[in-house]
C-alpha cells in the first residue's frame, strides 16, 4: 500500500441535476467554494466541470473554468486542480434515422473539447477512453479522436488523468503508449459502477489494477452506494481514491450529505480507520510529478 493517499474531489459533475440535491455547486463561486471546503476537508485534487449559472445544465465554456480556476488559486495556491475534457463526446440516435444525432447530443470536433485546456493550463485534464452505451445513448471516443485530444494536452504542458471504464480502454492505454501518443506509466483513474462498464467490486479492480501499466499512479472510485466501499478497495490495492457530488450524493442510505467536504471527511476516516495517510497538496504534486 502506498504510504500517503491522495483524494479528489469530484465537486459537480455533468450528470447530477440540482433538483437531487439543494447543495449542488452550480456558479463558478460556489463551485470553487466548494472546492476549497473539500481541500480543508483533506482532498488535495479536485475535479472541475462548469455548469450554466441560471440553468444548472452542463457548459463548456471558457469564462466559467477561468472563473473557478481564479477563485480557487485566490485562496489556495497548491490545490491540484484537474479539469474535465469528458463533455462533447455523447450520441443519440434518432428513432427515424440513426445515423443522424437527436436531440441532446453533444458529439464534436476533439480539439473544441479540450480548448479551455490549452487555454487555461491546469494541472491535470481527465482523458477518456471509452466508448461505450449510457443508459439509452452512446459515449463515443474513438482511438484517432483521444489521439488527437491526447496531443493536444501534451502540447499545453498538462498531464493527462487518463479514465478507463473497462479493460478494452486498458488495451487501447496501452497501445497509446507503445506508439507515443500518451507518456507512460501513466496517471489512471478506474471509474467502477458505470451500467455496462466496470463493476463495483474487489474482483474488478484487482482485474483493472493488473492491467495497468508497470508502474502507473492509480486511483479508483464507485458510483452512487459504492462509493466509500470503494474507498477501501482502492487504498488496501495500492491506489488512491475520489469522491464527490459528481459520483454520489449520501454519506448513508437516504441520508444527503450536507456538502462536498462532508464525503472528503468520510472517506478521509475510512482511509485513517485502516491505516492510511491522507496526502498533503504538496504531497500530491510529488506524487503525481507536478511542479511544486
Amino acid at each position: 500500500m502506498q504510504e500517503k493517499v491522495i483524494i479528489t474531489c469530484a465537486v459537480t459533475g455533468n450528470i447530477t441535476k440540482p433538483e437531487q440535491h439543494p447543495g449542488l455547486p452550480i456558479t463558478p463561486r460556489q463551485i470553487a467554494e466548494s472546492s476549497l471546503e473539500a481541500a480543508e476537508a483533506g482532498a488535495s485534487v479536485v475535479h472541475i466541470h462548469v455548469r450554466d449559472p441560471e440553468t444548472g445544465r452542463p457548459s463548456m465554456k471558457l469564462e466559467y473554468y477561468q472563473e473557478v480556476m481564479e477563485r480557487i488559486r485566490e485562496k489556495n495556491s497548491t490545490l491540484v486542480i484537474n479539469l474535465t475534457t469528458g463533455p462533447g463526446g455523447r450520441f443519440i440516435p434518432s428513432e427515424s434515422d440513426p445515423k443522424v444525432a437527436a436531440p441532446g447530443s453533444t458529439l464534436m470536433l476533439p480539439e473544441k473539447r479540450v480548448e479551455h485546456i490549452t487555454a487555461l493550463k491546469p494541472d491535470i485534464c481527465t482523458l477518456d477512453l471509452n466508448t461505450m452505451n449510457s443508459g439509452g445513448e452512446v459515449v463515443i471516443n474513438t482511438p484517432r479522436n483521444v489521439a488527437r485530444m491526447a496531443r493536444i494536452i501534451r502540447a499545453a504542458g498538462v498531464k493527462p488523468e487518463i479514465e478507463i471504464f473497462d479493460s478494452g480502454d486498458l488495451r487501447l492505454a496501452h497501445d497509446l503508449i507503445k506508439d507515443g501518443v500518451l507518456e507512460g506509466p501513466g496517471l489512471f483513474s478506474l471509474v467502477l459502477g458505470v451500467n455496462y462498464g466496470f463493476g463495483a467490486d474487489h474482483a474488478t479492480m484487482l482485474y483493472a489494477r493488473n492491467m495497468l501499466p508497470q508502474g502507473a499512479v492509480w486511483s479508483a472510485f464507485g458510483l452512487g452506494k459504492h462509493e466509500f466501499p470503494m474507498v477501501a478497495q482502492a487504498y488496501l490495492y495500492g491506489g488512491h481514491v475520489r469522491v464527490g457530488f459528481e459520483d454520489n450524493l449520501f454519506l448513508s442510505k437516504g441520508v444527503l450529505a450536507p456538502s462536498n467536504a462532508a464525503l472528503v471527511v468520510r472517506a478521509r476516516q475510512i482511509i485513517e480507520a485502516i491505516g492510511g495517510q491522507i496526502a498533503s497538496t504538496r504531497d500530491a504534486r510529488e506524487i503525481l510529478g507536478l511542479r511544486k
